[in-house]
């Protein structure tokens, strides 16, 4: 059974598509992970940040938004045919295997995460929380809740447990549900709230009253915004781009396969400049203005800089958002609502990321496996839990981490340089530019036809170069991993291997059973319904 068509699974009302495109952006990360990477570095973090916006991120998303339209048109759903569309290689639909794995594979982890925050809501909505005034005590809460406290063989908590059961359900409902009567409704609803409760808490933080000289929400501002002449000799430091340009691939969730699946239910007519760059600009608005002013300001009003920035190195911004918030929360006028607030706003945030990280593999099974989609829905939610447990049970041994590192950020990174140079170099950002305008009511400046050309591909590649200079060799032999945790982090890697056969093989065999893979050259000039 082939995919439905686009009229009756496709996107029902141009405001559904950006939002769920905005969503599938707008995730922990804006809230969590832009702060914690930005004040190590100071203001002068926003200057290469804003520059891979414009040189990598927007161009890098119209990219992927041509490819996923383009690959539609076949009935592709997924990256494998998109490529080999763009290339007629052997290689290619295996290289596309990345736009599948990547984000299943993230999903595994992330779900998990994201079952956090609801967690945490309730516990702040019934006041278990209360009573805590110390840091520490916070940090030891949490350890408690995850289970990492004293844990042994297994790492487990049965509230802790429920909740990611909850929110893993969750998921797969609106997975099952396709993408106009489950991803396109929950993105339509749940992105306006998780803006209103950022505006709101945004507000909040702003009016904190100071609680010492260097304790003032400007402070709080001053470690993202405020550029000395410190800061300015960071630039000269490759770190900070690396970081600044994994920020941007992270928080557009560009590189992970999910924007070309989504963009496949676009038909020909359909704008892909204009929706693309609100999309991008709805994300930038949610994790600059609104995720730069809550968690680094209120922390800073609460323990000051030099803790602040102390917390953010040692324990990161997962560290502020669920030990130093709950505990800021509990001393201010009404902290339990705003606190609520907090945690439905991070998971909102995290379920418009999630509920499309299994859609490219469900895809996949459907298009190329034409495996019935009830069918495919018990298939991934099956996988997924299986695969879920020794992320939960083994949390203390780091496969979290080591899974995070391989799909989140190395594995990015390098599916990234692949596809630009497939579409700029291969396929060619002549014919490139072609589809991106077809329908579009925005054109995009000429300017945008050379960095597509060779900016992107080559800053891409040359990002994975640095990442097999930067420490890979030790990452793959893990020379500074604790020998506890070597097996458990082998198991993670054993997990990632055991899925990138099955989709080898699946590649292989839809591309031996199914003749729309050989159609004629000539073919590709069908018009689009």
């Amino acid at each position: 059974m082939r995919r439905e068509p686009p009229k009756e699974l496709g996107w029902g009302s141009r405001f559904g598509l950006v939002m769920a495109m905005a969503g599938n952006a707008v995730g922990l990360g804006n809230f969590l992970r832009f702060p914690g990477q930005a004040v190590p570095y100071g203001g002068a973090f926003m200057i290469p940040y804003f520059i891979a916006l414009i040189l990598i991120g927007i161009p890098l998303a119209w990219i992927e938004w041509s490819i996923g339209r383009r690959g539609g048109a076949f009935k592709h759903g997924t990256t494998p045919g998109m490529f080999y569309r763009l290339w007629k290689h052997p290689v290619s639909k295996y290289l596309g295997i990345f736009g599948i794995l990547l984000p299943a594979m993230v999903g595994i982890y992330y779900i998990y995460i994201e079952s956090w925050a609801l967690g945490y809501a309730w516990q702040m909505a019934t006041g278990m929380l209360r009573g805590k005034h110390a840091y520490e005590e916070m940090k030891l809460a949490f350890g408690s809740y995850v289970g990492t406290t004293n844990a042994n063989l297994i790492s487990f908590s049965s509230i802790s447990y429920t909740f990611f059961l909850i929110a893993f359900a969750m998921n797969i409902f609106v997975l099952s549900r396709g993408i106009s009567k489950g991803i396109e409704i929950v993105a339509k609803y749940c992105m306006p709230i998780l803006i209103v409760l950022g505006i709101i808490l945004t507000v909040r933080v702003l009016t904190l009253p100071p609680r010492g000289e260097d304790q003032t929400v400007s402070h709080g501002l001053a470690q993202i915004w405020r550029l000395t002449l410190n800061d300015l000799k960071t630039l000269t430091r490759p770190h900070v781009w690396i970081s600044a340009t994994g920020q941007i691939f992270f928080t557009l969730s560009v590189g992970l396969g999910m924007v070309h699946t989504y963009a496949s239910y676009l038909k020909k007519k359909h704008d892909l400049t204009l929706n693309g760059l609100t999309a991008c600009m709805t994300n930038e608005f949610v994790e600059v203005i609104l995720g730069g002013s809550i968690v680094i300001p209120a922390a800073v009003v609460f323990f000051g800089v030099e803790k602040t920035r102390e917390i953010v190195a040692t324990d990161g911004t997962f560290a502020i958002g669920f030990y130093a918030l709950p505990l800021i929360f509990e001393q201010i006028p009404y902290g339990e609502i705003f606190g609520v607030m907090w945690f439905i706003l991070l998971f909102l945030a995290g379920l418009t990321s999630s509920m499309a990280m299994f859609t490219p593999l469900l895809v996949f099974l459907e298009d190329e496996l034409q495996i019935d989609r009830r069918v495919g829905v018990l298939l991934v939610s099956f996988f997924a839990f299986v695969f879920m447990q020794p992320v939960i049970l083994f949390n203390h041994h780091k496969v979290l981490d080591e899974l995070d590192y391989w799909m989140g950020t190395f594995g990015l990174v390098l599916f990234v340089a692949i596809e630009t140079v497939i579409f700029s170099w291969i396929f060619g950002v002549d014919k490139g530019w072609k589809e991106l305008h077809q329908g579009a009511e925005l054109r995009v400046p000429r300017i945008y036809y050379y960095i597509m050309k060779y900016v992107t591909p080559v800053f891409s590649v040359g990002l994975v170069l640095w990442y097999c200079y930067d420490g890979l060799l030790e990452k793959i032999s893990m020379k500074y991993v604790a020998p506890e945790d070597v097996p458990y982090l082998w198991l993670a890697r054993i997990m990632i291997l055991s899925v990138t056969l099955f989709l080898i093989w699946g590649v292989w065999y839809a591309w031996q059973t199914h003749p729309k893979f050989f159609e004629d050259e000539e073919n590709e000039n069908i018009n689009q319904v």
